[in-house]
């Protein structure tokens, strides 16, 4: 069975970096992978996605701060997380999908600052909490 698990998330004051890693148990026909957020109270928000041929979207919020990369040879996505602010508290999930249309969705998502509910993509990972204090 295809599974993610994060990690990486921490504390960190007001400017301060962050990495996270995702390491999926194998990239079986995936075509593109994300990283969302959930602060307590709050929906899911997509942050930024990456797909098999390197395109990356970003969310308005984090744009310039925050970079998703992968590393195929490590088998793993990451979030590099700068200039940190306290409204980047909330719990970090990583996601992937295997079919196009649905890879269009992610970036779509991604691009407008939507909500996604665990439902809308196959494989999501447990989360890493990251809490930025000021």
């Amino acid at each position: 069975e295809f599974q993610l698990q994060e990690s990486g998330g921490d504390s960190a004051q007001t400017g301060g970096s962050l990495r996270l890693s995702c390491a999926p148990n194998g990239y079986y026909g995936v075509f593109c992978m994300a990283w969302f957020r959930q602060a307590p109270g709050m929906e899911r928000e997509a942050v930024a996605s990456i797909d098999t041929v390197g395109t990356t979207t970003y969310a308005d919020s984090v744009k310039g701060r925050f970079t998703i990369s992968q590393d195929s040879a490590k088998n793993t996505l990451y979030l590099r997380m700068n200039s940190l602010k306290p409204e980047d508290t909330a719990t970090y999930y990583c996601a992937a999908e295997s079919t196009f249309p649905k890879c269009i969705r992610m970036q779509t998502t991604v691009i407008v600052g939507a909500s996604a509910s665990a439902s809308d993509f196959m494989y999501w990972g447990q989360g890493t909490p990251v809490t930025v204090s000021s």
